[in-house]
């Protein structure tokens, strides 16, 4: 769990920057919405750390290092070779990459995963570093005005609904990136980069195809869990991959340099990414089943039997098949000084309370009341079970309500026996709070998916995600020989 949504902050400064005029680096031409590029690096520089507070850098430097060395490599063949860009990896599960005016890139572990070679990193991050070099981010500006820029700008720079959501933007056309102009364009920048590394440019179409797939996969999930799908924000996401505009502008890459090209780099890449967490990492706390467990934080809670539980950046969520009861769990700091009580009086200030009282939640304390008249999370206002529960220098503060005020009573005794399941992990259960990871193994004759489906720990379409993490979806087998990502 940390936090995320800090990176509002920033909004209001993207929003106001975005002013004058300027020629584009990439075509020559001029375009009449932009700004500076010293005011376009400001925003990168401000915005930069508000990331990486919402998404958590990925705690491996070995990988940070490699797809730095990638990631300035294209930078150094790119249309704005001076900028000074910075590539990180993300402690996110998402399927994402995206670019900040100014040259911050950024790439999901979550994408990594379902990469296969080097020339599809390569791909990834020139399609991002070629936002960049065409200012895509600031050429935005006039579409986004329409519909409040700040709001509109975080959400199409990140592909997160969500912050722009926080942000009062209504409608979702706008967070799934630049449009199809600017995202053909940035295909074609990288496939252009791509080139000039000597990488096969048709990487780029490989790419597309495989996000199209596990785009198609995660909406059907999606679909039965009644959430919004979580795919790629750009032009991968809209797009199939027999795209006649995008065959035409990754030819027409292919055409410029002569000589052979350098090997794709596959089983350099699977070596840089085994051990990849597959879901949450450590760092963010694993869920098994109905139970969360956090080895970094040291504890596990069990939420009731058939509920949802969504490990989110800022809280652990779970609700009702039906959507009808929420409990949620965040951490904070607690101030010097202020008990269980004080806290939670402090929290909601104003608001009536009943049933207050003094918690022992498996030898920790705490306490607990319910809030008469509070905002739930349908958009309504109504009474919500809350409790403030003591470990290890942090506040663990829960909060259960219904859709319907009049069915708290009859749901209250669930949520608080939950809440009274917080506890420290124990030591034999500290392997439980390890993530699923990447492994390689190379196939033989007798392997097939379904085989390793059954022995793998992929709760949902174990075959479709096991195919679509090597290229073999929907329905290929693996060849001898081969190089297999499994999830152990």
């Amino acid at each position: 769990m940390t936090a995320r949504y800090a990176l509002l902050a920033a909004i209001t400064s993207l929003g106001a920057a975005l002013a004058g005029c300027a020629s584009n680096p990439v075509t020559g031409g001029t375009d009449v919405v932009m700004i500076s590029e010293a005011k376009e690096i400001e925003i990168g520089r401000e915005t930069h750390p508000k990331i990486l507070q919402q998404y958590g850098r990925y705690d491996d430097e070995a990988l940070q290092d490699y797809v730095n060395q990638v990631g300035q490599r294209i930078a150094a063949v790119s249309h704005r070779p001076n900028l000074q860009y910075t590539f990180t990896v993300l402690d996110s599960a998402e399927v994402n990459a995206f670019a900040l005016p100014g040259g911050y890139v950024y790439i999901t572990r979550g994408i990594m995963t379902y990469l296969n070679s080097e020339a599809e990193l390569v791909a990834v991050l020139g399609h991002e570093v070629g936002h960049v070099t065409a200012r895509h981010g600031v050429r935005q500006q006039s579409g986004a005005a329409a519909a409040g820029v700040g709001a509109t700008l975080i959400g199409i720079l990140t592909g997160s609904g969500d912050l722009a959501n926080l942000a009062n933007m209504a409608g979702s056309a706008l967070v799934r990136g630049y449009g199809r102009d600017m995202e053909l364009e940035a295909d074609a920048i990288g496939a252009q980069y791509l080139d000039r590394l000597k990488y096969d440019p048709e990487a780029m179409i490989d790419v597309v195809r495989l996000l199209k797939n596990q785009e198609m996969l995660e909406i059907q999930v999606a679909r039965q869990e009644g959430r919004e799908p979580r795919v790629y924000h750009g032009l991968f996401s809209t797009h199939p991959d027999n795209d006649t505009r995008l065959k035409e502008v990754v030819s027409s890459a292919g055409k410029v340099s002569s000589g052979e090209n350098r090997p794709d780099g596959h089983y350099t890449y699977l070596q840089r990414i085994a051990g990849l967490p597959v879901g949450a990492s450590r760092a963010q706390g694993v869920v098994r089943g109905s139970r969360f467990y956090h080895a970094d934080m040291g504890f596990t809670l069990a939420f009731p039997k058939g509920w949802v539980v969504q490990n989110l950046p800022s809280k652990v969520l779970a609700v009702t098949p039906q959507k009808d009861a929420v409990l949620q769990l965040s951490a904070m700091a607690p101030p010097q000084g202020v008990g269980p009580r004080e806290l939670l009086s402090r929290s909601l200030s104003g608001v009536p309370l009943s049933a207050a009282e003094a918690l022992e939640v498996n030898g920790l304390p705490g306490y607990t009341a319910i809030a008469r008249e509070v905002p739930l999370p349908w958009g309504n206002r109504g009474p919500a079970r809350y409790a403030v529960v003591y470990y290890n220098n942090l506040a663990y503060v829960f909060m259960g309500a219904t859709r319907l005020n009049s069915a708290l009573p009859a749901s209250d005794p669930l949520l608080l026996s939950s809440i009274k399941t917080f506890r420290r992990l124990r030591d034999n259960e500290f392997a439980q709070a390890e993530p699923d990871r990447l492994r390689l193994v190379k196939a033989t004759p007798q392997t097939r998916i379904a085989e390793l489906a059954r022995n793998s720990p992929i709760a949902q379409y174990p075959a479709e995600r096991l195919r679509l993490l090597n290229d073999l979806y929907p329905d290929k087998e693996p060849t001898p020989g081969q190089w297999l990502k499994v999830v152990e």
